[in-house]
C-alpha cells in the first residue's frame, strides 16, 4: 500500500498561522485593557461609594425637592420678612451673615460630616447631590483646573478624577457663575449621568440641585440643560450686563429641557455643572440659580 505524501507548507499557511497569532496577540491585549479600566473603574467607584456611606447621610432636603417654585419663592419671602429668630414656614431660623449681607434664614441639619472629609482631603468645599440623576459626590477646589482631573477626592490617581470647582471662582458660592467640573464617565459615575435630563420623565422627577457646605445649604433651581461651545460665556464666573444677557440668551434657546416660567436677572447666583461631550469643542452643562439658601448646623 502505499504512503500518503505528506502536503508541504506553504507561504499561504505561515500567513494564516501568523494572522492567527496575531489576531489572538490584539484579543489577549484588549481584554487586559479593558480589565485595566474595569479596575479603574471600580476603584474609583468604591472610593465614592465609601465616602458616601460613611461620611453623607439623608437628609430633609428630599422632601423640599417636591416644592414647585412658587412654593420655595413663598417660603424664601417669608423667611426674609421675620424679624427675630422663632419658626418660620416650618423651619427653625438664624440670622446669619451670608455673601456680605446680614439676614434671616431657616435651619437645616447638615447630613455631611465635613470635618471628617477635611481630614482626608483640606480641599473639600462642599457636597453635590442631583436627586433626579442619582448623582451625589464631594467637590473639591484646587490651585488649578488640572490636578483633579484625574485625581480622586483622596488624590489616588484615576482617570474618573473628582467634581472640582474652577479654581478661580470664590469657594462661598458667591460668584455670579460657580462652574463646577466632572468628567462624562462611561459606568454612568461622576457626571456620566447628566445627560438623562435629556430623557423623559427625569427632569419632572426633581427639578433641583444641591450643594451642601461646611456652614450653608444652598438649593438651585435648574433653569437649562444645553450643549455649550467650551470656551464660551458659559465658563465665566463673572459677567458685564451685556455679556450676562447674551449668556442667559443663549442657555434658554438652546436648552434641552421646558423649564417652565423661570427667570434669571442679574442678581442672581448660579451655578453651572460641566462635563464632556466627545467633541473637544462643546462641553455639556447643566444650569441653576440659587432658590434657597439654609444655615447648616
Amino acid at each position: 500500500m502505499a504512503k500518503k505524501q505528506k502536503r508541504k507548507k506553504t507561504f499561504g499557511d505561515f500567513l494564516t498561522t501568523l494572522l492567527m497569532l496575531v489576531a489572538l496577540g490584539v484579543f489577549v491585549y484588549a481584554g487586559y485593557t479593558l480589565y485595566g479600566f474595569y479596575k479603574e473603574y471600580k476603584k474609583g467607584s468604591d472610593e465614592y461609594d465609601n465616602l458616601e456611606s460613611s461620611y453623607a447621610a439623608e437628609d430633609q432636603s428630599e422632601d423640599l425637592d417636591a416644592l414647585e417654585d412658587d412654593e420655595v419663592l413663598k417660603s424664601f419671602q417669608s423667611i426674609e420678612e421675620a424679624e427675630n429668630n422663632g419658626s418660620v414656614a416650618g423651619h427653625e431660623t438664624a440670622t446669619v451673615t451670608e455673601n456680605g449681607k446680614q439676614v434671616t434664614l431657616p435651619v437645616m441639619a447638615n447630613p455631611i460630616d465635613f470635618a471628617q472629609l477635611k481630614s482626608v482631603n483640606e480641599d473639600i468645599v462642599g457636597w453635590l447631590r442631583i436627586r433626579a440623576l442619582d448623582i451625589s459626590y464631594p467637590v473639591v477646589q484646587g490651585e488649578d483646573n488640572d490636578f483633579y482631573l484625574h485625581r480622586t477626592f483622596e488624590k489616588t490617581d484615576n482617570f474618573a478624577g473628582c467634581l472640582f470647582f474652577n479654581y478661580l471662582n470664590k469657594p462661598d458660592l458667591t460668584d455670579q457663575n460657580t462652574i463646577v467640573y466632572g468628567h462624562n464617565m462611561r459606568n454612568g459615575s461622576m457626571f456620566g449621568k447628566l445627560k438623562q435630563f435629556r430623557e423623559e420623565g427625569k427632569f419632572e422627577k426633581s427639578k433641583f440641585f444641591w450643594i451642601f457646605t461646611p456652614d450653608f445649604i444652598y438649593q438651585y433651581r435648574i433653569f437649562a440643560v444645553t450643549v455649550v461651545n467650551k470656551t464660551g460665556l458659559t465658563y465665566q464666573t463673572g459677567f458685564t450686563d451685556e455679556q450676562f444677557d447674551e449668556f442667559i440668551d443663549y442657555a434658554f434657546e438652546h436648552s434641552e429641557i421646558e423649564a417652565g416660567d423661570v427667570e434669571v436677572t442679574k442678581e442672581d447666583r448660579i451655578v453651572t455643572l460641566s462635563t464632556c461631550t466627545g467633541d473637544d469643542s462643546t462641553r455639556f452643562a447643566v444650569m441653576g440659580k440659587l432658590a434657597q439658601v439654609y444655615v447648616a448646623k
